[in-house]
């Protein structure tokens, strides 16, 4: 008898403290990891306002990367530029769109082109760490630079500034994940 009734208070013991755990309040880690998951990947993170600020949120913070954003989200790449890095952006102006071929905007941003315009984005990022005097050395060594979509551009050193890809970096920005250099054009990617 004094067996069955020890066996019967672990029974309630046991249970007693798994109701316990369940009833804790979930730590903090735990819950932003929740609002991830129910969201996304790490672009539906919600940043407090407390960090520096990564690559996509100096894009939507600033009126002339409009369209960049707008491709971003179409897409469906924001993690890609939220990733912590360090990575390096080459971010097209309003006015780079604008150059391109008329419709071409229209064209990438409607659903059966997703994939096609994700692939140029991508072709902007290069999963490495390129401040100004990174890109200068890349240049002197005559390297190319691996971009996240598989392809390389070509780091020139001219008279006037640093080129990527035949364009010329007009401004470099320093943010939490890398570094976004601003270009005046959209770097198609070459077919093979």
């Amino acid at each position: 008898m004094k067996s069955k009734i020890i066996i019967v208070l672990m029974v309630l013991a046991f249970i007693s403290c798994k109701n316990e755990k369940q009833a804790e309040p979930m730590g903090e880690s735990k819950q932003e990891q929740a609002t991830v998951n129910k969201g996304g990947g790490q672009a539906s993170v919600e940043d407090d306002g407390v960090s520096a600020p990564n690559a996509l949120q100096v894009a939507k913070s600033i009126e002339d990367f409009s369209t960049l954003v707008v491709a971003i989200e179409t897409a469906g790449v924001q993690d890609a530029v939220v990733n912590a890095g360090p990575l390096t952006i080459f971010a097209p102006l309003n006015s780079a769109f604008d150059k391109l071929p008329e419709g071409t905007v229209e064209t990438l941003l409607k659903p059966e082109s997703k994939s096609t315009l994700a692939f140029i984005l991508v072709n902007h990022v290069a999963p490495a760490n390129y401040p100004i005097k990174q890109l200068k050395k890349e240049a002197k060594k005559g390297r190319k630079l691996y971009m996240a979509s598989g392809k390389y551009l070509l780091v020139e050193n001219k008279e006037d500034g640093i080129y990527v890809g035949g364009t010329k970096i007009l401004k470099s920005v320093d943010v939490s994940n890398g570094w976004i250099h601003v270009i005046d054009d959209v770097l198609v990617p070459a077919e093979d």
